[in-house]
């Protein structure tokens, strides 16, 4: 056995070990209770950054700790191969976005298995490859048949110079991230899911997720946004009806304009004699179409000269076009309440529109000069001003203006999600291909099952105008399948979140030529534990539950589970980790923009309290300024390649760092001096370990002396809260455990009984095998305690340690802690108080005086009143 620690010859060696073992490889021959850990698959951006560290880590921490619990573990991995960064690079590059995805990927899975991931990498996908996006495309064309999957015109952010669909995020300022062109809003055929159809469904699902946080399934529901109201029309013209929804329809009696989105037909409609609205229009198609966008931008309008009629009072109604409204949202028409709606009231005030109150709070005075919170208030509230309802609060009211309007034929009660349908098509190369046929005769055709996958292209270098496959005969050129005459494929492809919406499935069966996947996704799902970050919290969680359900439905797991609740969502726990962050250093530059620095670069200088008071560059020894601590980022430049913390302490050192520095669902600072600190715990268990390596295995455990009785009472406690603390995921006590045990097998290394010190060291290094496998494994073999400690199971608590002939009981003289007792553990109140008394600390302090009282704490302490 080697006296020093040297993590990079074991870490290969055992590695290596695992790999020719095959030891991670999950069987479906098991008759063990089945365990599927999942972390959320990487994008292969082409390193690791210390989020994947941590994510994977926490993963492989539980994995392992099931397995030692003796259950059958799955740990799958794959990557999340399409997208547009990769476009975006091989730009860049002039290289493929297949090679450049590929290239990563080999890189990345080799910095994947040096962390000693515990991973059946037999059961890798690639999103990328044909024979994973084939099922996809299978999937997609039931759907597409069952109406699920439908076609329509929607709303894009476009980008005139590349000729190219902009998503929300490559909108900056109003122009194309890349071209710099003033962005348009246009309307576009697009392919959509149907989620809206599930939205009662995932809704009401959620209250089956026990094990999800509260917070993620609350924003969960937000984002369904399930909102009860009534849907109402305002008459115009010759039988015309403009139909709006809304919550509050007990101050419908407080309208006094209505607006409508450019794309309106009222809107175009007014904009035919009127040169300066046409003009207001197509400014307003700039711009980004997200909600985010909409709600932060500068509120505009423009009266179209239109009116229509209120549908209760009769009285005529202003028509305005403004820009905060999306044709694609409910109606592209909302009512306006500038006296009880706080945007409603800014346009108004800009505008100079009336504001009509008709709702009043008890105690509070109405002013049009400013906004009150209590203005919108639509539980503390009756209406005024409202002829027949005043008086009425909000249930009363809306229940009985949604009466009156019914009755007129102009409107009703009507439950409405905010959640829209799914819109998947996307103008881009690198992507799932949508697989559809565009016949003259035809019409939409998807492709058969024989034809299938509609294989991509791979050796397509992008120019970033439009996409390279609409410029592509030998990709969109063929025959309709239907009529056989000449057709054209589809040319756009899948938002690549579809196929991170159910890759979880397909991990159970990788292998499966057959089908999406086979009878083996029944025995591994749902998944028993999946781990990600929180930014992934609505879309992809939500669409991954919806695209289950999808699955569900068509059959893919068999026409039992359409019937059996238990494939109803896809992941039973859910574990969102807390971000990683780091110190920020910058200069700021001439032209005002700040120059990022690395903290690696710079030499911080510290006060007596260890707080940070200065900062130098340490290639000039000049000062940089230090900014806030923020999330690790290319950005800010306060990355932590992790590769390098692995060459130098070791992978050990990193999972061990990243599980003690702080719970796995909070934020983890970076210091270096901690990962410093969780090298020389390695180190000083190495070390330990070599000092007892003589005799470590020793027989069972006989008769003990009181010390070592005591001795083996605190390993055993701290085993049990270690345990219970294992549970609850509270990794970092975990290793504080790990720290208390082996300073207690330090300081009595010399005169315990070796039986107990083995036993010691044996809780120890099963304790730390989650989080530190490799040093683990090692010790474990070479100690003598097994070929392979993998096979070894979590340490059980022996309850017979636990037990005392006697306890130590603290004793305070009014109030003041002087010292202690030790009692039979079954003596009663009277003994102890005896006990007490006898002490000689008590008798100095009573002095041949009587106690005036004393106060018996069990198991505790003795509080004596002198």
């Amino acid at each position: 056995m080697q006296p020093n620690y040297h993590p990079k010859d074991i870490e290969s060696a055992t590695q290596q070990q695992w790999d020719d073992s095959q030891a991670f490889k999950a069987s479906e021959q098991s008759d063990k209770p089945k365990y599927y850990c999942l972390s959320m698959f990487p994008y292969p951006s082409g390193k690791l950054h210390m989020g994947h560290v941590r994510n994977y880590t926490i993963g492989d921490v539980l994995s392992r700790y099931h397995r030692m619990k003796g259950y059958n573990v799955m740990q799958p991995m794959g990557w999340d191969a399409f997208g547009l960064p990769a476009e975006n690079a091989a730009m860049a590059n002039n290289v493929p976005p297949a090679a450049w995805t590929y290239s990563n990927i080999e890189y990345m899975k080799q910095q994947l298995k040096s962390l000693g991931l515990g991973v059946d990498w037999s059961r890798e996908i690639a999103t990328s490859k044909p024979d994973y996006y084939r099922w996809e495309q299978w999937l997609f064309t039931r759907l597409f048949e069952m109406g699920v999957i439908y076609k329509k015109t929607s709303t894009v952010n476009w980008d005139p110079i590349d000729n190219t669909v902009l998503a929300n995020e490559q909108v900056i300022d109003g122009r194309g991230w890349r071209s710099g062109a003033l962005v348009e809003k246009r309307e576009i055929p697009m392919y959509f899911f149907r989620i809206t159809q599930y939205a009662e469904e995932l809704l009401a699902d959620l209250d089956q997720l026990d094990g999800w946080p509260e917070q993620v399934k609350t924003m969960q529901r937000n984002w369904i946004g399930k909102s009860f109201g009534v849907r109402f029309a305002f008459p115009y013209g010759d039988n015309e009806k403009l139909w709006v929804y809304t919550t509050r329809a007990d101050t419908i009696m407080g309208v006094t304009f209505v607006a409508v989105a450019a794309e309106h037909p009222l809107a175009l409609q007014a904009a035919q004699g009127n040169p300066a609205l046409a003009a207001f229009i197509e400014e307003c198609k700039q711009g980004g179409v997200a909600e985010a966008d909409i709600a932060t931008m500068e509120k505009k309008g423009m009266a179209t000269g239109l009116k229509v009629t209120h549908p209760l009072t009769g009285e005529e109604v202003p028509v305005w076009v403004g820009n905060y409204v999306l044709m694609g949202y409910g109606e592209g028409a909302v009512m306006a309440v500038p006296a009880h709606d706080e945007r409603d009231f800014g346009f108004a005030k800009k505008y100079d529109l009336p504001i009509k109150q008709s709702i009043q709070v008890a105690g509070e005075t109405f002013s049009i000069d400013a906004w009150a919170e209590w203005y919108g208030n639509k539980e503390g509230g009756v209406c005024v001003n409202s002829g027949k309802y005043d008086g009425l609060g909000y249930d009363a009211a809306v229940d009985a203006i949604a009466a009156d309007l019914a009755a007129l034929g102009l409107g009703e009660k009507k439950t409405q999600f905010r959640l829209r349908d799914w819109g998947i098509s996307r103008q881009r190369y690198w992507g799932c291909p949508i697989p559809i046929i565009h016949c003259p005769s035809c019409g939409d055709v998807p492709v058969p099952d024989d034809q299938l996958p509609v294989v991509l292209p791979e050796d397509v270098v992008p120019d970033g105008a439009g996409s390279p496959l609409a410029k592509m005969p030998s990709f969109y050129e063929c025959s309709c399948p239907k009529c056989g005459g000449a057709a054209k494929r589809e040319t756009d492809t899948m938002d690549t979140f579809v196929e991170s919406s159910w890759y979880f499935a397909r991990y159970t069966s990788p292998d499966c030529s057959t089908g999406l996947v086979d009878e083996r996704a029944r025995q591994w799902l749902p998944v028993d534990q999946y781990i990600g970050g929180i930014e992934h919290a609505i879309l992809h969680l939500l669409y991954a539950r919806f695209f289950n359900k999808l699955m569900r439905d068509v059959g893919v797991f068999g026409e039992e589970a359409k019937e059996s609740r238990r494939f109803d969502e896809p992941f039973k726990n859910l574990l969102t980790q807390g971000m990683v962050v780091a110190p920020t250093f910058y200069r700021e530059e001439t032209n005002g923009k700040k120059l990022w620095i690395n903290p690696a670069d710079v030499e911080v200088e510290l006060d007596a309290k260890a707080r940070a008071i200065g900062a130098k560059l340490k290639s000039d020894g000049l000062p940089v300024i230090i900014g806030g601590t923020e999330k690790m980022s290319k950005s800010k430049n306060n990355g932590v390649d992790p590769q390098s913390i692995i060459d130098q302490y070791g992978a050990d050192t990193a999972r061990l760092f990243m599980m003690f520095a702080a719970p796995p669902d909070q934020q983890l600072e970076w210091s270096d001096a901690g990962v410093d600190g969780a090298f020389r715990f390695l180190k000083r268990v190495w070390s330990l370990s070599v000092e007892l390596s003589d005799g470590a295995k020793a027989a069972a455990i006989g008769n003990l002396s009181a010390d070592d009785q005591t001795l083996r009472r605190e390993l055993h406690l701290v085993l049990k809260q270690a345990s219970f603390d294992f549970s609850r995921f509270q990794f970092n006590t975990v290793v504080s455990a790990a720290m208390k045990i082996l300073n207690a097998l330090d300081k009595a290394k010399v005169s315990a009984d070796r039986a107990v010190l083995g036993e010691g060291l044996s809780i120890l290094l099963r304790l730390l095998s989650p989080i530190a496998p490799h040093i683990t494994q090692t010790l474990w073999s070479e100690l003598g305690y097994g070929d392979d400690i993998l096979q070894a199971a979590w340490p059980e608590v022996d309850e017979a340690a636990l037990v005392q002939d006697e306890i130590e009981l603290m004793i305070q003289i009014n109030g003041k802690l002087r010292g202690s007792v030790k009692v039979p553990a079954g003596a009663d109140k009277a003994t102890i108080e005896q006990m007490a008394l006898a002490t000689d600390v008590v008798q100095k302090q009573l002095n041949g005086g009587a106690a005036k009282k004393v106060i018996v704490v069990p198991g505790r302490l003795v509080n004596v009143v002198a």
